[in-house]
């Protein structure tokens, strides 16, 4: 949809973390302010051989070759310093060809406020989408503060200066955005990042998913030192050689800067006729794999970053009915209340000991599953956060929504140099 004469306003999002589509969440944001009237252009990196820009259900997609993985501190740096030229190159293009109303970052990183200060002063407004306290995430998983801990703060602190909306994606992110940013709570709207409840449903199981095994147990996320996967494959090996229970198949789905260490951590832990590494695969293959599935797991340790973010493997877990073993952080244990088993953090005997307890007791299994699906449509479900996201920007730019008949359907794809 380009909407000449009609949109309410144009949009262009930034994405350093992940490709868009395969960013979930901004993926979701995009389609909705697209359908709601708002021309929406997203800069993004982009999966190898495909084009620098496509359109893409009414989104204008532009992308740069992704960066190469960070495992270390100047690592970091290179990745800023290399994702910011390109995005500040399409932030160009983007201007010239689609117009800019409103520039809308997703951290991490926050270093694109640079970016949307140069363009505030020709009356674009900027929109803080706060997916990661940058801070805390350095400090999860280097395990120190210290100067770049510092400097991270400062830049959490120009993006908050700069914005003049904050999407918070729980509780815990909006208080962080009104105590350590400063911003008034009118300014501040929580848009929680569930899946579309119509496309997330359980389909037939398939037993071979199983490779012969009682049960099954799936994980579903990214694959980072701070995810818990470590965690997890420490925990299966006291499942099976702790504990003697040889009954079940875990299924461990996503990728990340770990992905290689994570499989020869499995092999060297004896542990490759128990566990399956799938890599990224698409939702149906993914429904498949939840639908067969007994039971969902949760291993991200407890530590600064995690314990206040909101986890979306475990609403998409609930979204399918699958009990849960997670550890106690405090926003895991709001999203899934009775959905989950909650184990000690950071104890992985523990974790393995819940695991086997509750594989054994089915009848708790199904309530567990009943109680998270029900809370999922009710109040978890992206349908519920996205009247939210839409209305947040009607109030930015002072629009209304336009009558059905303004609004046209998206062409499928459009693709150009």
């Amino acid at each position: 949809m380009d909407c000449t004469g009609k949109c309410k306003g144009s949009i262009l999002i930034l994405v350093e973390n992940l490709p868009v589509p395969m960013d979930r969440r901004v993926w979701q944001e995009a389609l909705a302010l697209t359908e709601a009237g708002y021309k929406v252009s997203v800069i993004s990196p982009r999966p190898p051989d495909e084009p620098e820009y496509l359109q893409l259900q009414g989104v204008h997609l532009y992308r740069y070759p992704m960066p190469p993985p960070t495992r270390s501190v100047l690592s970091f740096f290179y990745e800023f310093i290399y994702c910011w030229l390109h995005t500040w190159r399409l932030t160009r293009r983007v201007a010239r060809e689609q117009g800019i109303d409103v520039i809308h970052t997703c951290n991490p990183p926050d270093t694109f406020w640079t970016i949307a200060r140069w363009y505030k002063r020709k009356g674009v407004k900027f929109v803080y989408d706060q997916h990661d306290l940058c801070p805390e995430l350095y400090e999860s998983r280097f395990g120190r503060r210290g100067l770049l801990y510092k400097g991270l703060l400062w830049l959490e602190k120009q993006t908050y200066r700069t914005a003049d909306g904050v999407i918070a994606p729980n509780e815990s992110y909006r208080r962080v955005a009104m105590e350590r940013g400063g911003i008034p709570p009118e300014r501040i709207t929580i848009v929680r990042s569930g899946p579309i409840a119509s496309r997330f449903k359980r389909v037939e199981p398939e037993p071979s998913l199983k490779r012969g095994k009682r049960y099954m147990g799936v994980y579903l996320g990214v694959m980072g030192a701070q995810d818990g996967v470590d965690y997890l494959l420490r925990a299966i090996h006291h499942v099976v050689y702790t504990f003697g229970h040889k009954e079940t198949h875990f299924a461990l789905i996503g990728g990340g800067d770990m992905f290689p260490d994570l499989v020869q951590m499995c092999h060297d832990l004896q542990l490759d006729e128990f566990v399956e590494f799938t890599g990224r695969i698409p939702d149906e293959d993914l429904l498949r794999y939840f639908s067969t599935a007994d039971i969902a797991l949760a291993p991200d340790p407890f530590n600064p970053l995690n314990d206040v973010s909101t986890m979306n493997k475990v609403i998409e877990y609930m979204a399918v009915g699958l009990p849960i073993v997670s550890f106690d952080l405090k926003e895991s244990r709001y999203s899934a209340q009775e959905a989950a088993v909650y184990v000690p953090n950071n104890d992985e005997r523990a974790f393995a000991q819940a695991i086997i307890e509750l594989l054994n007791d089915p009848e708790r299994r199904m309530r567990m599953g009943e109680f998270g699906r029900k809370r999922f449509l009710e109040c978890l479900s992206w349908e519920h956060s996205k009247q939210k996201l839409i209305e947040f920007y009607d109030r930015l730019l002072q629009v209304e929504a336009p009558s059905p008949a303004s609004v046209s359907s998206p062409s499928d794809v459009e693709v150009r140099p």
